[in-house]
């Protein structure tokens, strides 16, 4: 049999407007008196009415959490972190966390963004990076402001701030930055012939990343010329490239990569045209997922901080931690030297 709200009060031994308060958290109750009212709640089992009290509400109790692809650990990390935090929550903060899956499909993009509006969503969280194309950063910036216009809270988590003032909150990488630093790193070891696995050209992520590596290239008085290589976030992506990069710079000494599994694909090419890491070439990534400590040689990297971004995220969309200033935060990674940089032999 379905537990009723006088059920709950009648195990909590309190009123039934006490078991509403505290659900609804909308009055002030003891501690100890919420405490035993969540309890009653778990014990039976009970079930608050979720679309009749949707109705009175501005919005529901759903959150919604966009990712690329859940299955690449850079996303179902901040996605889990996102979706922990918001678990954490009881009575009337509660919220179903719901990840939607784009596959980096602009056009998926939109219609979840469309369906969580239907649904009046309670928050939105955005992860990862931008698609570089005008019209559509405009139909999404369309999307997330009529979300806001309806009280639904928008929260970007690794993706740089859209105009105007509809999200609550942009947590956005210092790609830039880490680009930057890591090349820097590969300059002091002595490198000079340098190749650079990017991402896809069309990502902001791809272009930042890209943008910080030139900019330490120019600094030292060196050029990237062609040593370029654009692909997937993916390992076949960075072996294909590792090869193409050979294939046109033979005494190259060393290579950053996009991220770590595209860096970790361009060791095993190495690997298979008979070179060492980091003996003859050294090679290093970008954000630090779990496996890279773990790779022979462990992977040199920019850190990035991503569960504690996903956790942040989670509780800006639940309105518990304040906005940052200006409603933005970078996000700086921390370079991680490891075993597969190292100095150029005979320098």
């Amino acid at each position: 049999m379905t537990a009723t709200l006088a059920d709950v009060a009648a195990r909590a031994q309190v009123s039934p407007a006490t078991v509403s308060r505290v659900l609804n958290g909308n009055y002030p109750v003891a501690a100890a008196t919420r405490e035993r009212v969540l309890r009653a709640v778990d014990e039976l089992d009970y079930v608050l009415n979720g679309p009749a009290s949707s109705l009175a509400a501005a919005t529901s109790d759903l959150v919604g959490i966009l990712v690329n692809d859940i299955a690449d650990p850079f996303f179902g990390i901040m996605a889990g972190a996102a979706q922990a935090a918001i678990g954490e929550e009881r009575g009337a903060r509660e919220k179903l966390s719901v990840i939607c899956n784009t596959g980096g499909s602009p056009e998926r993009e939109l219609t979840y963004l469309t369906l969580l509006q239907r649904q009046r969503a309670a928050a939105v969280i955005v992860t990862g990076g931008a698609l570089e194309d005008p019209e559509h950063q405009a139909a999404v910036g369309a999307k997330l402001a009529r979300l806001a216009d309806a009280g639904t809270r928008i929260v970007l988590c690794g993706r740089p701030p859209l105009p105007g003032d509809s999200v609550c909150a942009t947590l956005a990488f210092d790609n830039r930055g880490g680009g930057r630093r890591l090349a820097e790193h590969l300059i002091e070891l002595g490198h000079r012939r340098i190749g650079y696995i990017a991402g896809p050209p069309e990502r902001t992520t791809t272009r930042h990343r890209l943008e910080g590596h030139e900019a330490a290239l120019e600094a030292a008085g060196l050029r990237l010329d062609d040593l370029v290589v654009h692909g997937s976030y993916d390992r076949r992506s960075g072996y294909e490239a590792a090869l193409e990069l050979l294939r046109r710079e033979p005494e190259l000494t060393a290579i950053a990569a996009a991220n770590d599994t595209v860096a970790l694909g361009a060791c095993a090419a190495l690997r298979d045209q008979g070179l060492s890491v980091p003996e003859d070439v050294s090679v290093a990534g970008f954000v630090d997922l779990p496996f890279s400590a773990d790779a022979v040689p462990a992977l040199t990297t920019v850190r990035l901080p991503l569960y504690a971004a996903g956790e942040r995220a989670g509780r800006l969309a639940l309105g518990l931690d304040p906005a940052p200033p200006g409603g933005i935060a970078a996000v700086r990674g921390e370079l991680v030297v490891r075993g597969s940089t190292a100095g150029v032999r005979g320098v």
